[in-house]
């Protein structure tokens, strides 16, 4: 038997338990979750906390979660003049605070960017532009999409600025586009208007952090993992169950999207001082020469960390990352390890080269075995 099967063998075991055993469980992930039979999916869900290990709670947990989620979907997307009575007087002219349609504008500013951010989601593979099997029951028809109340035809282009916390102002810029995006006719859905549905819930819901660029490269991976489940029980509802996950991932790594929380030991000037110390205890020479080159963390790190590494690997090297990270009891505290063991293995050629040259090197890390590169982080002390 090869050690493939012997490891999908191993981890049936540990799913048919009554009573997951989550330390086995993470244990096992961490070395990786083989990719057949909608593993990754279920064990992520076990791993970020959406399902309990009690296996006989899982029917009413994601009965009750994807109801919620239906009804966030009902509640928030919908335009006023469709969810109001006719007894309701509120207008769409009106500015009041607690007018639906005022609120409804000042939604359009956030979802322009997050419409736009969607759109280039993982360029390198065709799934996010493909037609999902199940749209949404209340956006079947094109009026209702999200991406129509932010058409290119009037909002062309916007400046946007990023104060504090979250997006604080967007200037728009309105004029006729030349530009045409490409999208489903009505009663279907692309998996990218999906996944724009649930930034634009998550940022409703979430009005003290909103939506920041980068959280669409999060999501996107996680979406794909659940969208693709064999398993139609469980890919039939991949909108409602990725949207929890991504909930609870982001509350573990929100002071990573947070300015006001950027000095903050869990922020991200934080995590970089980390990995600038741990790469110094492992080789003081290449941290000295990227200090004497002002070669600095948040010039390649930055991204790096805030992102869970999901722009420097092609996608099925990013979901191997995330099994280790997410596995992981101390997950970020790996993530930095092996962020630094990205840095040492390119060793030979960031002290060989100029400053020029190791900026783009580190900004642009060069194809290498993702199994290369977590050995090397899991040996790191």
């Amino acid at each position: 038997m090869s050690l493939y099967k012997i490891r999908v063998a191993d981890l049936e075991n540990i799913l048919e338990q009554d009573e997951i055993d989550l330390k086995t469980l993470h244990s096992f992930c961490f070395n990786g979750i083989p990719d057949c039979n909608g593993f990754r999916a279920l064990c992520w869900k076990l791993l970020l906390g959406y399902l309990s290990p009690r296996k006989s709670s899982w029917p009413s947990k994601l009965t009750k979660q994807r109801e919620l989620y239906k009804q966030f979907v009902k509640e928030m997307v919908i335009s006023p003049g469709e969810q109001d009575g006719p007894e309701c007087i509120d207008h769409p002219l009106s500015d009041g605070p607690e007018s639906n349609w005022s609120t409804f504008f000042r939604d359009n500013e956030v979802l322009l960017q997050i419409d736009k951010d969607v759109r280039r989601l993982c360029p390198d593979i065709s799934f996010f532009q493909q037609a999902t099997e199940f749209p949404c029951e209340f956006v079947k028809e094109r009026e209702r999409k999200l991406h129509v109340r932010v058409a290119p035809t009037t909002l062309s282009s916007a400046n946007v600025e990023r104060k504090g916390v979250g997006m604080t102002k967007i200037n728009l810029i309105t004029k006729r586009a030349t530009e045409s995006y490409e999208a489903m006719d009505a009663g279907q859905e692309a998996h990218w208007e999906v996944v724009e549905r649930i930034l634009f819930l998550y940022a409703k819901l979430n009005p003290g952090q909103g939506y920041v660029q980068g959280m669409n490269e999060i999501i996107g991976p996680i979406y794909y993992v659940f969208a693709s489940d064999p398993h139609l029980d469980y890919r039939r509802y991949a909108e409602a169950d990725c949207f929890f996950c991504f909930t609870a991932l982001m509350g573990e790594i929100r002071d990573f999207f947070i300015k006001t929380l950027d000095e903050s030991e869990g922020g991200i000037k934080g995590m970089m001082a980390k990995l600038s110390n741990l790469l110094h205890e492992q080789d003081a020479e290449v941290w000295e020469r990227l200090r004497d080159q002002e070669l600095y963390p948040q010039y390649y790190s930055f991204r790096w960390l805030t992102l869970l590494l999901s722009q420097e690997f092609p996608l099925p090297d990013v979901l191997r990352i995330w099994d280790s990270v997410f596995a992981d009891d101390k997950r970020y505290d790996f993530l930095i390890k092996i962020c630094c063991a990205m840095i040492l293995l390119l060793r030979e050629q960031i002290l060989e080269n100029d400053f020029a040259n190791n900026v783009k090197l580190l900004q642009n890390f060069p194809a290498m075995d993702i199994n290369l590169v977590l050995r090397k982080a899991t040996c790191l002390n």
